[in-house]
């Protein structure tokens, strides 16, 4: 998310969020801000420390390289570099440090409120293999999670997590030769939301990647829906072993949400499954519930803006769900 271009003020950085966040700004008040302006010595001496290693990593890259080089080697620059990078990364691990317990700071009393629980470095989710048996992802030979948020939202379970998948490749040159290197095949946010009913069929929703999509379908017992709204028809293709079912999920408003969740999260290529029960949902972006620019004020509203709106974004997009598959919502209708 781009960064606003002046400091906000606590009312500001509530504007337009749901009613149930009205408990946070006394909260911020009286237990959140004392806490991060406890840090910001810290934050000033990390930045501190960052800066004078990003002066010595300049002053490494030149003198190694200029040093290696008067030795007659090609390298001399490389070396250099690798000085430097390693200098600035030194450099860094105070505000990385610092960083990770900002974001604890600001996750934890609103996960608290709302009867989750989180973890900054979970093991492999469930949930992340079921995503991969319905398609949503490739398969990989690595991967790394973070920012698990296990709850309860309107009566449906969800948990929520962010993943790192790559794939190991290797390619021979002309000499024999081999490299191997490591390709992302996603890096993004995962939900997965459990509902009080079960689903008779399996529909998927893909963000619409034009003429590729028509293999998405292809030798698969799913066919193609064909939403009535031209808007999302455009946006999204969607494909279902019960045509009947995937158009009572899918309405406007979900899919509208949809579309805000993929702006909010500043993501792309995001889709979904619904199957035995479960709301199974990918989107590619950058990551979400972090602290920000550790140059900013520990207690900068910017920061905590951007928490709030995607705590909003999820629980939204869960709202628009759980509240039309519960037993109420469900009764008098008919879903062959």
């Amino acid at each position: 998310m781009s960064e606003p271009k002046h400091d906000l003020s606590l009312d500001e950085a509530m504007a337009g969020l749901p009613a149930d966040f009205a408990f946070f700004p006394e909260r911020f008040r009286t237990q959140v801000c004392p806490a991060l302006q406890a840090k910001e010595i810290e934050r000033l001496a990390a930045v501190k420390m960052q800066r004078n290693f990003g002066i010595g990593a300049v002053a490494a890259f030149f003198a190694l390289g200029l040093i290696v080089q008067a030795f007659g080697s090609p390298w001399g620059w490389a070396v250099g570099g690798v000085a430097g990078f390693a200098l600035w990364g030194i450099g860094g691990m105070g505000l990385a440090k610092l960083a990770k317990e900002t974001k604890v700071m600001l996750i934890e009393p609103i996960a608290s409120q709302f009867g989750m629980t989180f973890q900054l470095e979970p093991a492999a989710p469930q949930e992340i293999f079921e995503m991969k048996k319905l398609g949503l992802v490739g398969g990989w030979d690595r991967a790394s999670y973070e920012d698990r948020l296990d709850g309860t939202r309107g009566g449906a379970p969800f948990h929520f997590f962010e993943a790192h998948l790559e794939e190991k490749r290797t390619t021979t040159d002309s000499k024999g030769r081999t490299q191997t290197t490591w390709v992302t095949i996603f890096r993004g946010q995962c939900l997965a939301v459990k509902f009080m009913k079960e689903f008779n069929g399996v529909t998927k929703v893909y963000r619409d990647g034009g003429i590729m999509n028509m293999f998405k379908g292809f030798g698969q017992k799913e066919q193609r829906v064909k939403l009535e709204d031209p808007v999302f028809e455009k946006a999204f293709e969607v494909f279902s072993s019960d045509q009947v079912e995937a158009r009572y999920i899918l309405t406007p408003d979900f899919m509208e949400r949809l579309l805000k969740l993929e702006k909010t999260f500043e993501g792309r290529q995001l889709r979904c499954a619904f199957a035995e029960g479960q709301m199974l949902l990918c989107v590619e972006g950058k990551n979400l519930f972090e602290a920000g620019s550790m140059y900013r004020k520990m207690d900068d509203m910017n920061r905590v803006r951007e928490m709030l709106t995607d705590f909003a974004a999820v629980f939204l997009l869960i709202d628009s769900m759980s509240q039309r598959l519960t037993p109420e919502s469900l009764r008098g209708t008919v879903i062959h």
